[in-house]
């Protein structure tokens, strides 16, 4: 259907491919992966005919048509309503439509054979294409990617770029090309809307090549990955993890015929370094020398993985309870987002906050942050220590910085060499740290954004879509930070892969209600799923409460444990009661100590200073005694 042989293309004398070739099949499905910077984008603008070739051809089949979503239409507008958008999927269909009511208009006057014969053949081509179902099947698409039945309506232009998006997606899935190009489709859609277009793509009768970082999305809808790396592309034939299995594969073979073939180099070195100079050995010296001249050297492996490992540090941990939430209402003008809603954070959740967009899961962010006004009751634990993370925060990062700096302005006292080794976790090397901020992409942005968020030593994160504009590699680092990370988290995230690698409990807003499932990803979708076979079962599960035993002895100790555990609880609340208590008082004394006329009294200043190093020793003390309990609350608590 589509060739492309020995591709090449420079982008200011620096190779994107050379030599490349590529063969697309009707019915493929392809998933096009690799590094931000190798050349997706590039390859699917060649492929669509924006940008020419430097070197080679790509041939197509007469018959092929080629549909290309890409982020050039965001600023698409529009007066007409969406629908009609949708519509024009089906040009000809609607100019059949127009010519039938010029042919119905004349036939008020003229009743001619000639003309009924012409509103029959009209007629005929119009049920042929379907064209009575076209409105139907448009409304059905753009209902799938998330839109309102009311919002089929309204007006493209009113709707924010993300939206229009989703309308030429819709559009674009309607016309049915041979040759469905998608560049990073997922990145304007939520999770119900992702699962919808990977179902439509599984079952499209052309050819789909798809740009994405959502492996799991790859997964589900792709049947051939090809991967851009080294100027090249190279197939699989496979969904995302096949490709990762099989090039493992790959790459420990071609790993040992590197290393064989530089030991086979090394002897033959040898033979001629030592009968050089033997007249004898001469013939044979000179056949090795060409020998090694002509050989076909194998590359060695150069692996794109990277790993983490760098140990966060908290100034101090937060109590047991991070955040309460009690009778929360949330409303927008006439959209209520949350009635009378409760939620409960503790020390060491690791939360995915999942659904369709529109449900309030930034605004419920924000809400925890305390940075959102509501009706209702948020407590603060204590120790607390937040960090929040959100794409707006790329805006507040100073452009005339370079990385290195930007991190050291964060605050968290870390030396050159610890800031180094958290930006190369972020694959930031060498003399990349020097790098001004002015000149990075968004994606290379929004890692050194998350690189701060993460050596803030705070003990509590909340990160709204940490992973838009992060390529597979970024994201897998950042699962590996949050795996490592020991205090508490909230996320909002469609990506399932980032979401099975860091979430202990997943949570959701339903009937303007906050719902937990407490447990993994996996399990609640396995949970989902079943709550589809059986509508009945609507209670998330709980954790199941003990039958009745038969060693009565058991549950007094059970008894006797939890009593302990509440009188410590209250003893700890006590201890926290006296530390805020210090902490004023030692506040007063700092207020004091910065006043110059204070020094005027040497005797009045010894004794304030005496009063607040007091104050610190007892702080310290009283801190110590707050740790310990906390630990033995801890242990008593994996007992019960």
């Amino acid at each position: 259907m589509l060739s492309i042989n020995n591709l090449s293309y420079y982008i200011g004398g620096r190779p994107l491919y050379e030599e490349a070739s590529l063969h697309i099949k009707p019915k493929d499905k392809i998933g096009l992966v690799g590094l931000n910077g190798t050349g997706k984008s590039t390859l699917l603008k060649l492929i669509n005919g924006d940008i020419q070739p430097s070197a080679g051809e790509i041939q197509k089949a007469k018959d092929c048509s080629i549909g290309f979503l890409n982020q050039d239409l965001l600023s698409f507008q529009s007066g007409e309503s969406i629908l009609n958008v949708a519509l024009e999927a089906f040009k000809e269909t609607l100019d059949l439509q127009i010519e039938i009511d010029k042919v119905l208009k004349k036939m008020e006057t003229d009743f001619s054979e000639a003309i009924i014969q012409k509103l029959s053949d009209l007629q005929e081509k119009f049920e042929a294409n379907e064209g009575y179902t076209i409105k139907a099947k448009a409304a059905e698409v753009l209902e799938g990617i998330g839109f309102s039945t009311a919002d089929l309506e309204r007006p493209l232009k009113t709707f924010s770029g993300g939206w229009r998006m989703r309308v030429m997606l819709a559009k674009l899935l309607l016309e049915k090309p041979s040759l469905l190009m998608l560049d990073e489709p997922t990145n304007h859609l939520d999770l119900p809307s992702i699962q919808w277009v990977e179902n439509y793509l599984k079952n499209y009768e052309g050819a789909v090549m798809v740009v994405s970082h959502d492996r799991t999305f790859l997964n589900n809808c792709t049947n051939t990955t090809v991967e851009v790396a080294r100027n090249t592309l190279t197939s699989y034939p496979g969904n995302y993890d096949f490709y990762k299995e099989e090039k493992l594969a790959r790459e420990e073979i071609q790993q040992n015929a590197y290393e064989n073939q530089q030991q086979m180099i090394k002897q033959t070195e040898r033979f001629i370094e030592r009968f050089r100079a033997k007249a004898s050995k001469s013939t044979q010296v000179q056949s090795r020398i060409k020998a090694l001249e002509r050989l076909d050297k194998v590359s060695e492996v150069v692996s794109d993985e990277a790993a983490v490992n760098f140990k966060f540090k908290f100034s101090q941990k937060s109590g047991r309870d991070v955040v309460i939430l009690d009778g929360v209402s949330k409303s927008f003008g006439d959209i209520r987002i949350l009635k009378n809603a409760n939620a409960r954070i503790e020390r060491g959740d690791k939360i995915a906050l999942i659904g369709a967009n529109g449900k309030g899961k930034s605004t419920l962010l924000r809400i925890i942050n305390g940075t959102e006004p509501i009706q209702g009751k948020r407590e603060e634990g204590y120790n607390v220590i937040k960090s929040f993370f959100a794409q707006h925060q790329l805006e507040a990062l100073l452009l005339d910085n370079e990385i290195l700096q930007e991190l050291a302005q964060e605050g968290s006292n870390k030396t050159e060499t610890e800031l180094r080794s958290v930006l190369g976790c972020f694959l930031f090397t060498n003399d990349d740290v020097f790098k001004k901020i002015k000149v990075l992409s968004g994606g290379e942005k929004s890692r050194v954004a998350l690189a701060k968020t993460l050596i803030s030593e705070a003990n509590f994160l909340l990160l709204d879509e940490p992973t838009n504009h992060l390529d597979m590699l970024s994201v897998n680092i950042l699962i590996q930070a949050l795996q490592q990370y020991e205090g508490t988290f909230v996320t909002v995230s469609h990506d399932r892969h980032f979401i099975r690698g860091v979430a202990n409990k997943i949570w959701y807003i339903e009937d303007q209600q906050i719902k937990e499932y407490p447990g993994t990803y996996e399990e609640y979708e396995y949970w989902s799923q079943q709550q589809s076979v059986r509508p009945t079962s609507v209670n998330v599960p709980q954790k199941q409460e003990e039958k009745p035993s038969k060693r009565p002895q058991r549950d007094k100790d059970k008894d006797l444990l939890k009593k302990e555990i509440k009188s410590m609880e209250k003893s700890l609340s006590e201890l926290e009661e006296k530390i805020t208590h210090i902490e004023n008082r030692k506040a007063g004394l700092e207020k004091d100590l910065a006043d110059p006329g204070l020094y005027a009294d040497e005797s009045n200043r010894q004794k304030i200073t005496d009063n607040y190093n007091a104050l610190l020793q007892e702080e310290k003390q009283l801190q110590q005694k707050w740790e310990a309990l906390m630990e033995e609350i801890e242990s008593l608590q994996e007992q019960s």
